[in-house]
């Protein structure tokens, strides 16, 4: 067979197969694929005949197909189905071809394979890739790592089948080796707390406004035309207005009520943990998730004499309001933590990300696309070494504006007995930010008493410990 694909994707199931027919609808793309299922491959073939592909039986002969420096996209379910398919294509590949993985892999297994891969002299690129089946389809977010020469080589193919926002490519090189998957990561945790401070929202409308989910839609589809426009709010308003065809009940009412993840959330809290960044917001989307799928501990609690009150509501049109800036406010803590972890996890792996490029393209393509993304941009833009976003000019104003709203609402739906722990865990995390002190000072006493583990003074330098029992005096330990 003769060398003449630029490109190849190996995984031909949903995610592969529509990335591989973007690829192929862009000119100058001819697209090699395969798949270990040789009927993946013969459907995809058989369906789209309008698209440039040259189909392979085997893993020899899609390697012969591609042209030199070879490029190879694997589209493969993460874990050990993905290291075979590296091994394989590592083995035939050649010194400058390049790997790209753009499953969603954890960050620390795509630093372990580009250091293997590597070795070979063959590239690898990790890439993070957002928007579901139809983002592959119609155009991605993409977040690529790996190396500059790498990206240099495989950025005008990206840039090509990328979403557009704004007259930009949703597509930009995150830094060396796990970084791309890493920004992807945090995607995805902030896309768990962005749901979950929605369905919190539409538990508040309905559960104290007493609207029914055809209203919920209706003001959700307000609140796009504003600030909080984004396509998480419009998707859930489309949600809301559907009526289940076989009762005739808002079918929101009649899917279960127990959510499940695919792993990237819980593995942004866990990376957030081992860097010391705080994402409460993220980690309660996490939470709330894993308590919705508690299905015998919920059915087996008892009724609880807990005196929730009434929230008297007087005036509805200021209380839908209200809801609205307490998400807003919300939101932008949820994305605050966010960046916050990625600029963390960049200095703990001395990856050189520009945070207001990540956000820029994040504004098409990918599941968390919204409106703010350009304030974010901004924010990063004017300064690059900004210790939060909740200390941009922009985001000052708006949590200020939002305060009063969010204070109400998080205290008038606990009053209520409405769990919002994503609500509550964002405004927590404000106050405990702008707070001049905190009690950590009691918790470092106290491990300082069970445990020796020593403290430090706000008068003078040096380490100390206290003799607690009998003799109370102070030793300074350095």
């Amino acid at each position: 067979m003769s060398a003449s694909a630029n490109i190849g994707v190996v995984g031909l199931a949903v995610m592969g197969s529509n990335l591989a027919r973007n690829l192929a609808s862009r000119s100058g793309n001819k697209v090699a694929i395969y798949n270990r299922s040789v009927e993946k491959t013969n459907d995809l073939v058989a369906n789209h005949p309008e698209a440039n592909f040259i189909a392979s039986d085997s893993i020899d002969e899609f390697v012969a197909s591609l042209a030199k420096p070879r490029i190879a996209i694997i589209m493969v379910q993460a874990g050990f189905a993905t290291d075979a398919v590296i091994t394989a294509l590592s083995d035939r590949f050649e010194k400058d071809d390049i790997i790209v993985d753009g499953g969603n892999a954890l960050y620390t297994d795509t630093i372990r394979r580009e250091k293997e891969v590597s070795a070979k002299n063959i590239h690898f690129v990790g890439a993070g890739i957002s928007g579901g089946e139809e983002g592959a389809l119609n155009g991605p977010s993409i977040m690529p790592g790996g190396s500059k020469e790498a990206y240099e080589q495989l950025g005008p193919i990206l840039r090509s089948i990328a979403a557009v926002a704004e007259g930009e490519a949703c597509v930009t090189h995150i830094g060396s080796d796990g970084a791309g998957h890493f920004v992807k990561m945090i995607h995805n945790g902030i896309e768990y707390a962005d749901m979950q401070l929605i369905a919190e929202a539409y538990d508040i409308l309905r559960q104290a406004g007493g609207l029914n989910p055809i209203e919920i839609s209706r003001v959700l589809t307000d609140w796009n035309a504003g600030e909080l426009e984004s396509y998480l709010i419009e998707i859930t308003a489309e949600v809301l207005a559907q009526v289940d065809q076989a009762t005739g009940e808002p079918l929101v009412d009649v899917i279960l009520d127990a959510a499940g993840s695919k792993g990237t959330g819980v593995w942004t809290v866990q990376s957030a943990l081992d860097l010391g960044t705080p994402v409460s917001g993220i980690a309660e989307a996490v939470f709330a998730r894993s308590l919705s799928s508690q299905a015998a501990q919920r059915a087996g609690a008892p009724e609880y004499l807990a005196g929730d009150t009434v929230w008297e509501i007087a005036d509805q049109g200021a209380f839908i309001e209200d809801v609205r800036k307490a998400l807003y406010a919300s939101k932008i803590v949820a994305y605050a933590q966010g960046f916050d972890a990625i600029r963390a996890g960049a200095i703990e792996n001395n990856w050189d990300i520009n945070l207001g490029e990540v956000a820029k393209i994040w504004r098409g393509g990918c599941i968390i696309r919204a409106q703010f993304l350009n304030r974010i941009s901004d924010a990063y833009k004017q300064d690059s070494k900004l210790l939060s976003l909740l200390f941009d000019g922009y985001f000052i104003k708006a949590i200020e504006d939002a305060a009063g709203a969010w204070r109400q609402v998080v205290s008038k739906a606990s009053l209520a007995g409405i769990p919002i722990p994503a609500f509550a865990s964002s405004l927590s995390y404000f106050d405990g930010l702008r707070s001049e002190r905190l009690p950590a000072a009691l918790v470092q006493g106290q491990r300082d008493f069970f445990g020796a583990h020593t403290y430090k003074r706000v008068d003078m330098p040096g380490t100390f410990h206290t003799l607690w029992s009998g003799d109370k005096s102070e030793i300074q330990t350095d």
